[in-house]
């Protein structure tokens, strides 16, 4: 947008494109590899530098229109609790000098766009909710976190409002809590997701709705369903035309206002596939150009601009 693309300019840095980032995940192995597929074209570009060490399992949340935060994950050692930065301007890491409260993966990550990133739950088993605060990258611990513990949960966000974390493990749960911004409060939707899921992925249009797509469901295993919650009211329908191929361990990212892409995951064996929503009508096309590599249990994150 215009106040991001001149916010740049007073700084001396261009703002970089918008675009949605998908980071790490598993190959044949952890990566550190770093997709970036501007909405301008949806074309991909790798990032020369991808993330400070081969991770998967991460969880990804966004400052949009200042930079992206890759947090947690399996590394080579076990749990990481390290955090990586990318300024879309030159994409640009660095790694936060303070990391997670508790090095974990499988966790989820949702952000309050110009005021804090929130990376919640994780393996095996947390409730914690770390908030992470742009002004200075501060990090607290939320006094309420989820309402129990659970790992391969989704996060998404209403930038200015709140923040969803849906599904997971322990058991595969239905479960939805909204934590509001205003105070960090948290309560638990009435109507949590038609089935338990878990290795979901989670992509939001601000002050619109919440997606959450794909996974490992109680009923058939791996589901191609798409969760649609209003925000107005946050009411769950459910996509008539679901994910291109029923898969989980996919990531979520967004252009708030035009559509939401959900990348990679593992229908039996891992995909490269990016699949794109528009948010005008939901219509799903899937892009000619997919990740680098099929990749599962990868993290999403996205610059739309100023939110």
């Amino acid at each position: 947008m215009v106040s991001t693309w001149l916010n740049g300019l007073v700084s001396g840095a261009a703002p970089g494109p918008e675009a949605a980032y998908f980071a790490g995940g598993y190959v044949s192995a952890a990566v550190t590899t770093v997709d970036r597929f501007i909405f301008l074209d949806d074309s991909r570009t790798t990032l020369g530098t991808g993330l400070s060490e081969a991770t998967d399992s991460l969880g990804g949340a966004a400052n949009s229109g200042v930079a992206a935060y890759f947090a947690g994950g399996g590394v080579s050692a076990g749990k990481a609790d390290t955090v990586d930065k990318f300024v879309f301007a030159g994409d640009v890491r660095s790694t936060l000098a303070t990391g997670l409260s508790v090095a974990r993966n499988f966790l989820a990550g949702a952000a309050n766009s110009g005021t804090a990133a929130y990376f919640a739950g994780g393996c095996c088993t947390y409730d914690t909710v770390d908030k992470f605060a742009f002004s200075d990258d501060g990090r607290s611990t939320l006094g309420t976190g989820l309402s129990g513990t659970r790992y391969g949960l989704a996060g998404a966000a209403n930038s200015g409002t709140a923040a969803y974390f849906a599904g997971g493990s322990g058991s595969r749960l239905t479960t939805v809590d909204k934590f509001a911004f205003s105070d960090d409060g948290r309560t638990t939707l009435g109507t949590g997701l038609s089935l338990g899921t878990t290795d979901l992925a989670g992509a939001a249009n601000s002050g619109t709705a919440a997606y959450f797509a794909g996974g490992t469901d109680t009923a058939p295993g791996y589901t191609a369903t798409i969760y649609k919650f209003a925000f107005s009211d946050d009411g769950r329908t459910t996509l008539g035309t679901g994910l291109s191929s029923a898969r989980n361990g996919l990531a979520g990212a967004a252009e708030s206002g035009t559509a939401a892409y959900f990348a990679g995951g593992n229908t039996g064996s891992y995909v490269a596939t990016v699949d794109k929503f528009a948010f005008s009508d939901d219509g799903r096309t899937t892009l000619g150009t997919g990740l680098s590599a099929a990749t599962n249990t990868l993290a999403g994150a996205a610059n739309s601009g100023t939110l």
